[in-house]
This record gives C-alpha cells, structure tokens and sequence, in this order.
C-alpha cells in the first residue's frame, strides 16, 4: 500500500513539473479546451465578475490551474484507492473530484468581487458623506464623488444612475431605492436614511450627525474585516479536519489489518458504506467552502 501511494505522488509531482515547464503541446491543449468549454457554459453574469477578477490580477494563472487539476486529481486518486483499492473505481472519483473545480473557482472568483464592491461601497457612503459636508446638497455630493474617479465599475457606473434619475425626477427617492436595492448593505441604507432626512426636515447644522455616520461606518466596516480574518482562520483548520476525516480509514486498516480490511472490503455492505463516508465528507467540504466565500462583506 505504502509503495503505491509513493508512486502516484510520483506522477503527480511530475505532472506538476512538466506542466510548469513551458508551453508544451499538452500544456496549450488543455488550456485551450477548458477556455472553450468555459466560453461556452459559463452564465454572462460570472464572465463579468470572472473579467473584474482578473483585472485586479487576482485570477489564477492557466498553470497555477493545470497544478490545481493535478493536485486534486492525485488526492482524489490516492484517497479513493486507499478506500477501495481500486483502479477503477479511483478513476471515477478522479474525475468528479476534477469536475468540481469550476464550482470552487466560481466561489472564490465570487467572493474576491463581494469583497471588491464591499471596499467601493465603503468609499462611495464615505466620499459621499464627506462631499455633502461641502455641498450640502445630495446630488452635488454624487456628482463630486463620481466626478473625483475614486470609484470603479460597476459602482461608479451606478452612481451616474442615480444622478441622472435625481435630475430626471427632479427627487432622490427613486435614486435612493435604486442603489438600497443593488448594495444591500446597512452601511449605503443608513446614509441614504440620513440625507432623506436631512432633505425633508431642511436640516441647517448636520455636522454633528454627518460625524456620527462616518464613526458608524467605521465600526461597521472594522467588524467585516475581523469576520473575514476569522473566516479565513475557520477555513484553514476546517480544510485541515475534513482532510483528517478522509485519513481516518488508515487508521482503521491499521488496527484491523490489511489483510483483514481487504476481506470485509470484499462485502458489499462494506463498499456501499465506505462509499457513503466519502460522499457525506465530500459534502462536508463543499459547505463548508461555500460558508467561507459567501455573503463576504455583508454586515
């Protein structure tokens, strides 16, 4: 068993290495299909949020991808064969275990662009506040924080919505409903609360309030940086256990025996059960990648 596992680490490490050497024919014919096969089936909406990805230049490069396919390609390959030490029956698991890595790709790609539009909205509810302490008026406050390039698309794209609704409608209301509806965050609903507010009561002094704001943002925004340093320290420890619980089957061959393992493994009962620890930790993983890149950024 031991000298099996050495050997398809082998062949993924040397996977690995040949395909960080350059632009092999291989190399450029795995790149070429998944990019086809990504063109083709992925939906508009992540395309956009995939292409905001890379210009940040937080994309994984084609062979960090390559390495990420053998990576996940030799454990699914090692761990099934340590299960039911079976060619085959690796294989296939192999392949599902490949299979998922557009799921975790569109999860992290998702979550760097939450946290991307948190940071905007930060500096529109911020910059805007500030602005209004000038202007006084709502709308010369958007047109000052737009006009002042700080923000990026979509959010710069989404301000100059709402001011041209405000010059249209003559109101900020609709303005207002606009942008709650899109960032639904406590931070843009409290501003926007505020300056409706300001508007209707015709507010003279609201230094003193405006201040106030700007500290609750402050607060707000601290506590989302501190859930995701906490996120990020659950989900090291949780890959580290979920990778544990697949081991655990070592330890059972250990106590029983290889020899005695394969004989019960020979039952179907046996197989079907393994078969179910698997899948049911498999599924553990996945949530748990799914809690740790989702809702990043909402208070």
């Amino acid at each position: 068993m031991i000298e099996t596992l050495i050997f398809l680490a082998l062949i993924v490490f040397a996977l690995v290495y040949y395909f960080k050497k350059g632009d092999t024919s291989m190399y450029k014919f795995v790149v070429d299909q998944t990019q086809i096969v990504y063109e083709k089936y992925a939906p508009y909406s992540f395309k956009e949020i995939r292409e905001k990805v890379k210009s940040m230049g937080q994309e994984y490069s084609a062979k960090e991808y390559i390495t990420q396919i053998a990576i996940f390609a030799g454990m699914g390959f090692g761990i099934s064969y340590l299960y039911f030490y079976s060619i085959a029956t690796s294989i296939i698991y192999t392949v599902v275990v490949v299979s998922v890595i557009p799921y975790l790709t569109y999860l992290r790609c998702k979550r760097i662009y939450s946290e991307f539009l948190f940071e905007q909205i930060q500096v529109y509810t911020t910059n805007t506040i500030m602005e209004f302490q000038t202007t006084q008026n709502f709308v010369k406050a958007l047109e000052g924080v737009y006009n002042s390039g700080v923000l990026e698309p979509p959010v710069s794209d989404d301000v100059k919505y709402m001011i041209d609704l405000a010059y249209k409608n003559g109101q900020i209301n609709e303005s207002i409903d606009f942008m709650n509806q899109k960032y639904d965050y406590h931070m843009t609903k409290n501003m926007h609360q505020l300056f409706l507010q300001i508007t209707r009561e015709g507010a003279r002094d609201s230094s003193e309030v405006l201040e106030n704001m700007l500290i609750d943002i402050d607060v707000l925004v601290e506590g989302v940086y501190r859930d995701r340093i906490d996120r990020k320290n659950f989900h090291r420890q949780f890959v580290q256990y979920g990778l544990l619980l697949y081991a655990m089957v070592a330890l059972v061959q250990y106590l029983l025996g290889i020899d005695n393992y394969l004989a019960i493994l020979e039952r179907p009962i046996v197989k079907i059960a393994l078969h179910g620890i698997v899948l049911f930790n498999s599924y553990f993983l996945l949530n748990g990648e799914k809690y740790y890149n989702e809702n990043v950024g909402a208070e």
